[in-house]
């Protein structure tokens, strides 16, 4: 059998087809390779992120303490209520990086922590430049959350309704908003402060269709807001060494401590009682 002979043009044709179909098989290699890399690393992600804060992402509790009379009441509070639910408030004042989201108890690890309130805005303008960080992790944690406005008493009352609308979207298994009145206005009257306090609850109520939760001390709820807001769930502060934050009054929330050690986070917080177990809780969320 004769060779066969190729003409320069012949050869120059295959030449070309099979460098054409070698760059082609090269790029289909890769193609290959890239899917391949990507479909392993969404398939090791959990198992990435879990190694690297394992070993560079490292969270150590800090040793904090109080003192004796504050550590006993605490304790006393906490055996007082344990058919109750507790939870935790936080601002900007709490680093993020402080709060380790998945293990936060407190009474030595025994008592979980089911619900966390975070503030959310102040005043006309202003926002929580922690909120947005803090309102996804709670989520991620199944926590029930909650979102409150600092109102600043001598500002507009609708102008803030707004700006914490605009800020905050309440889901599903949240609980309602929360009002947080702490001071006198310097430039109303007390009458007009009640005003406007009910101007606010009002726009927001017709929002969501559940009335607001009111965050005060026990001595600011005495002496200006009794009687105003009794069919609204209140929050009251009171660090004293008391059985119950309010004798007269009947109260949904406790912030007993704003010196809560809790086992997760790196700093002193607030801490919540909630009147009741985790399902009345559940049953005071939004629907």
């Amino acid at each position: 059998m004769s060779d066969k002979k190729y003409t320069k043009k012949t050869a120059k044709s295959i030449h070309k087809t099979r460098r054409k179909n070698y760059f082609l098989r090269r790029k289909i290699v890769l193609a290959i390779l890239v899917i391949a890399l990507i479909g392993t690393g969404l398939y090791l992600k959990q198992s990435i992120s879990y190694y690297y804060a394992l070993y560079f992402n490292k969270f150590t509790h800090k040793k904090l303490k109080n003192n004796e009379n504050e550590t006993l009441r605490i304790q006393k509070i906490l055996a007082n209520n344990l058919d109750k639910t507790y939870g935790f408030d936080i601002s900007h004042y709490q680093n993020t990086k402080d709060i380790k989201w998945d293990s936060l108890s407190i009474g030595n690890k025994t008592i979980p922590l089911e619900f966390v309130v975070m503030r959310a805005t102040m005043g006309n303008r202003n926002a929580d430049k922690n909120f947005d960080e803090f309102w996804v992790s709670a989520k991620e944690h199944n926590l029930i959350r909650g979102a409150y406005h600092f109102y600043r008493a001598d500002e507009d009352p609708v102008i803030q309704a707004n700006n914490f609308l605009e800020n905050v979207k309440l889901e599903s298994g949240d609980l309602p908003p929360v009002l947080d009145i702490e001071k006198i206005p310097r430039t109303k009257s007390s009458k007009k402060l009640i005003e406007d306090l009910k101007v606010w609850c009002k726009i927001v109520e017709e929002t969501y269709d559940e009335k607001p939760i009111i965050y005060t001390y026990y001595h600011y709820y005495k002496d200006f807001l009794r009687g105003e807001f009794d069919d609204y769930p209140i929050w009251l502060a009171n660090y004293n060494d008391v059985p119950e934050p309010s004798p007269e009054d009947k109260w949904q929330f406790w912030q007993f401590t704003e010196n809560g050690i809790v086992y997760g986070i790196n700093s002193k917080i607030d801490l919540n009682i909630y009147n009741g177990g985790i399902w009345s809780l559940k049953s005071l969320t939004l629907d």
